[in-house]
């Protein structure tokens, strides 16, 4: 009688894959995007992990818009030498100011006494828009910045804004008499990014001006466009805009690639 271990026969491996879902040809994508691409799925519903992320990026968006403007800590984090003035819009509140977004691009008449007007070259505003904590993470760095490749440059008070809209820049300024206006606002809150930062630079700014008379710098912050090359890319437009004294459509960004490059180590 032969033993059984002699008579055992090596099987072939089973050349079945283990999973037979086919592999997902959008998950290689995902590292170069923080879009939710390639989640997968969990019967009819996304997997719990990326259910729970989406919950979490949605509460934080939400925490944005709310997130209370505080024009006292952001003047504290500039230089003793740079004077702030603090004015509202029409908006009296957060809830009007989500309804009515004309009212945030009026200024409120009370605090237009507070803009001497002067000879400058450029006025900075920082204004909460749709997400304060973008405004007092990046904006005043941002500022910095750009006032330090900004030399001999006439800045009117760095001018803070509560419940404003971009187009109150335009009023600002004009009161201010400033050639030119640079709004850093927080953007609408996305369900990737609750901290980006927007600067609109306006030529000529007054009342009345539409969207299409301004340039923007958008989705400024750690994960998206970092603060160096937001500040180079919006000094270049502001020499060229004061150059062939014009912004938006007819102002093309033709930035040179290596102003935006990082430097090298």
């Amino acid at each position: 009688m032969t033993d059984d271990i002699d008579t055992f026969e090596e099987k072939p491996a089973d050349p079945r894959p283990t999973d037979p879902r086919p592999a997902d040809p959008w998950s290689a994508l995902r590292r170069h995007t923080a879009a939710r691409i390639a989640l997968g799925r969990s019967g009819d519903g996304l997997p719990t992990r990326h259910l729970l992320d989406f919950q979490l990026a949605h509460a934080r968006a939400r925490d944005a818009v709310h997130f209370a403007f505080d024009p006292e800590a952001i003047a504290a984090s500039l230089p003793p030498g740079l004077a702030a003035v603090t004015v509202r819009s029409r908006a009296p509140d957060r809830a009007t100011y989500l309804q009515h977004p004309d009212l945030g691009r009026r200024l409120d008449p009370e605090d237009l006494p507070l803009l001497r007007r002067g000879e400058y070259d450029v006025a900075f505003v920082l204004a909460d828009g749709l997400s304060a904590r973008a405004v007092h993470d990046h904006a005043a760095s941002l500022l910095l910045a750009t006032l330090d490749l900004l030399p001999g440059w006439r800045a009117a008070p760095v001018v803070l804004a509560r419940q404003a809209r971009v187009a109150l820049g335009d009023e600002i300024a004009a009161a201010l008499g400033a050639a030119s206006v640079v709004m850093l606002i927080g953007e609408r809150p996305g369900l990737s990014a609750a901290d980006s930062l927007g600067a609109y630079l306006t030529f000529g700014p007054r009342p009345g001006l539409q969207n299409a008379d301004r340039n923007c710098v958008s989705n400024i912050r750690p994960d998206g466009l970092a603060i160096p090359p937001a500040a180079r890319k919006l000094a270049f437009l502001l020499a060229e805009a004061r150059r062939l004294k014009l912004s938006g459509v007819g102002l093309k960004d033709d930035v040179p690639a290596d102003l935006l490059a990082p430097p090298d180590p």
